[in-house]
């Protein structure tokens, strides 16, 4: 295990003696998980956990996050599983992301193989189209305008541009990876094409992206994509089967408090 590796462990068990909760399931989330880290990239950590039953019996509102403040380049935060599912069944992106993480780093039970079967059946093109369009324009309008622009943001426009084209394309999740995203749909030799990848190869040998002339060739391709997914968003369909979806649901998180607590002394 490597030393960075270690620490996380480490860390997400102090976090379980702190908290007294088992975490299930953990990966990474941030630039390193999607393929183009710089070399000071922090390590965006996040799980899923469970807490013992009598927490789920009260009839008060709990915290249910678990958030570390940031250091040595850790930032490490969690969900109830409670809060997941309830998010999973609204097609959560994120959720859906950390799900099929590149980099994971434990999953003892057998919770987040659990849920993601059932993501046919969550998965709502139209939710996630419109997450991921909506963080495209957010960046493209904060970061992208002007003659001069802070040029290691355009992979935060490009990739949820992507991940709507992947949408569009598959009815499906996107990959987290921008490579595969990118394999699929720029087209192999053109213009375009090459200059992501040669934004690519600056990110990842660390090199500084800061200010510098606008890439015609990429805002333009932007400005048309977003004005596409704004019209191709309206038409795509949401979940399906979600009576048979809320049932499952139920039915998964009671086997998680028995397969996490149903031999300790908790579940009773």
């Amino acid at each position: 295990m490597s030393d960075v590796k270690q620490t996380i462990w480490q860390e997400l068990r102090q976090i379980e003696r702190q908290e007294n909760v088992r975490i299930v399931y953990a990966c990474e989330s941030g630039s390193r998980a999607w393929g183009f880290p710089s070399q000071d990239s922090d390590y965006d950590v996040r799980f899923l956990y469970v807490r013992p039953v009598d927490w789920y019996l009260s009839i008060f509102d709990r915290r249910d996050v678990i958030e570390r403040p940031i250091s040595n380049q850790l930032d490490i935060n969690g969900w109830d599983v409670l809060k997941a599912l309830r998010l999973f069944r609204k097609s959560n992106p994120p959720l859906l992301e950390w799900l099929q993480s590149p980099i994971q780093y434990e999953e003892t039970y057998s919770v987040a193989e659990q849920i993601r079967r059932l993501s046919p059946l969550a998965f709502s093109p139209r939710s996630c189209m419109c997450h991921y369009l909506n963080m495209a324009k957010g960046n493209y309008r904060e970061y992208l305008q002007g003659e001069r622009v802070k040029i290691k943001k355009y992979f935060y426009v490009l990739r949820p541009i992507l991940a709507c084209g992947w949408i569009e394309r598959h009815n499906a999740m996107p990959p987290m990876e921008f490579d595969v995203l990118v394999r699929e749909l720029l087209p192999d030799g053109s213009d375009l094409r090459e200059a992501v990848e040669h934004l690519l190869v600056r990110k990842k040998s660390g090199e500084e992206l800061d200010f510098e002339p606008r890439i015609q060739s990429i805002n333009e391709y932007l400005e048309e994509r977003i004005k596409h997914y704004e019209r191709t968003a309206l038409n795509l369909k949401s979940a399906e089967g979600r009576q048979y979806q809320d049932r499952s649901l139920d039915d998964l998180f009671r086997s998680a408090l028995r397969e996490v607590w149903g031999h300790s002394g908790d579940w009773q």
